[in-house]
Parts: structure tokens; sequence; C-alpha cells
């Protein structure tokens, strides 16, 4: 674990990540926390984009060490009290009882409800490639991969470094936004 750590850290100094060294501190310190911590708690409304339309729900989210998420449906009413689960080794994506259908996203890879398993994956181990200094805290832009067809992630933070705002881009389209509260490190 401390070689990917390690490893982790070497790629986020070389990544490019802009306009400060505190930037990259901060970007780097919130990934470390990531990762050595019991995983985290948050909120989050996600809104996705499919070009015609818009679609915006709540869930309530809780990632383990590993990366494992679970959540439950907040809102709309109509869905609410569904929960799932997303397993970080598998990506399987299971509901109990109920199923929600959602269209996928992105040449069909990926469904709106997987966008907070995207978001803690991302910032656990995504390439940092920019970090800049706001008004209001800071953002990270970060590439799920190498990949010529990589999702973007463009992630904000108060300035207490927790993230309060992500938005997941393909092709340099955003498809996925989500507003994060009450994001805690367990």
């Amino acid at each position: 674990m401390k070689r990917w750590l390690t490893v982790l850290l070497l790629i986020g100094m070389l990544s490019g990540c802009g306009s400060s060294q505190s930037g990259v501190n901060r970007a780097l310190s919130l990934r470390s926390a990531l990762l050595n911590g019991n995983g985290c708690a948050f909120t989050a409304e996600i809104t996705a984009d499919y070009g015609d339309r818009l679609y915006t729900f709540v869930l309530k989210n809780t990632v383990d060490s590993k990366g494992n998420l679970s959540f439950e449906v907040i809102s709309p009413e109509s869905i609410a009290g569904i929960t799932g689960k997303i397993e970080n080794d598998k990506g399987a994506l299971t509901f109990d009882e109920e199923v929600l259908a959602f269209s996928l996203l992105t040449d069909d890879q990926i469904s709106p409800i997987s966008a907070p398993w995207i978001f803690i994956k991302t910032l656990r181990s995504g390439y940092i490639g920019a970090c800049e200094d706001t008004d209001t805290g800071m953002r990270i832009q970060i590439d799920d991969s190498y990949d010529e067809d990589a999702l973007q992630m463009d992630i904000w933070t108060d300035p207490n470094n927790i993230p309060i705002r992500g938005e997941i881009l393909f092709r340099g389209r955003r498809i996925i936004t989500l507003n994060v509260e009450n994001f805690t490190i367990l």
C-alpha cells in the first residue's frame, strides 16, 4: 500500500498540477486522507445531462476503505428508499427489490447512478492534470485513466479542502454534475 501511495504522490507531483505548489499539496492531501481513512460519507445531488433532457436525483452515499460504495436514493420521492451497492473491484451494481432505469451515457459506458462511485474512484486514483485556486477553495482536474476517451472529472473544494462539487466530462462535454454536501472522511 505504501508503494502505491508513493507512486500516486509522484504521479500527482509530475502531472503538471497548475497554479501553485499549495494546490498540488492540497489535492494530494485530500487523496491521501481518502486512501488512508476508513472511507467517507456524503450526500450528492446528481444531474445527468442527456443533451435533450436532464434528470436530477439525490443519493446518500457511504464509501468503505476499499472504495466500495453503498447508496440510498433520497429524492425524488417516487424512487426514495431504493438502495444499492457499487463494488470497486467488480463494478457490480445491485438494487434491493426495485430497479432504477437510466439510459447509459458516454457511448453506453456509465449510468448516472454510478456518478458518486466515479467521483470517489477518480479522487482516489485518477491522473491529476491541473489544480487551481478559486475564490472559494480549489478546482482539481482529474482524468480517470490514460486512455484517449478518458472521463475527466473537475472537482471543487471549499477552503477546508472538502469536496463540494464535481462534474464528469466526456469528450469535453459535461454529462453529470454532483453537488456534494456533508462530505466526511471516516
